[in-house]
């Protein structure tokens, strides 16, 4: 059975800052931690062994992000998916993007699956892609994705800095429905 470690990004203030939408007042830490409760129902419900990084808002031990690869490290996981909400200076930047680290690892199938269902999801949503290597994820040396021993990617599901994404991000519809295209992008992976 597939070991699935999901991380809510952030855990809102303290040594991680997350993003949060001026306006709105929308923070990251609270979407992070909805989407992946969710992303771990689905996968449980198919059949996965999941741990999450954070249950809660405000986690102390998660300020750390050793901690967080630490718990997919000791595990044992098969995968790390990190959630994240993107933000810029500019309120105009839009869309979904994925993260991997450098070069041809094994997270590269993980990301491509993961996008595709997202795309299909959300035809409407700018899928903000890197086809520089031959596939979609964009690479960063991430910390998260770095220190992790399981194939790792990290989601940056829409924008909290655009003021039509970030009503996205607060719609507990548009949530679910974010979390079943990553739990379905997961189980196509262990599926292959």
């Amino acid at each position: 059975m597939a070991k699935s470690v999901i991380d809510p990004g952030h855990a809102g203030g303290r040594t991680d800052p997350e993003a949060c939408n001026p306006i709105t007042g929308l923070q990251e830490a609270d979407v992070n931690l909805a989407v992946s409760k969710l992303v771990a129902h689905y996968l449980d419900t198919a059949g996965c062994l999941v741990r999450l990084t954070r249950t809660e808002k405000e986690q102390p031990e998660t300020d750390s992000l050793q901690y967080r690869c630490d718990v997919a490290n000791y595990w044992g996981a098969d995968l790390f998916v990190s959630l994240h909400c993107n933000s810029a200076t500019n309120p105009a930047a839009k869309g979904f993007e994925i993260y991997t680290t450098k070069g041809n690892t094994g997270a590269d199938r993980i990301a491509t699956c993961i996008t595709n269902q997202v795309a299909a999801t959300f035809p409407e949503l700018p899928i903000r892609v890197d086809w520089s290597d031959g596939d979609v994820d964009k690479e960063e040396n991430f910390y998260v994705l770095r220190y992790t021993n399981a194939p790792a990617v990290l989601v940056e599901m829409a924008f909290i800095s655009n003021p039509e994404e970030a009503a996205l991000l607060a719609d507990p519809t548009w949530q679910d429905e974010m979390a079943r295209a990553i739990a379905r992008g997961v189980t196509d992976w262990l599926s292959k």
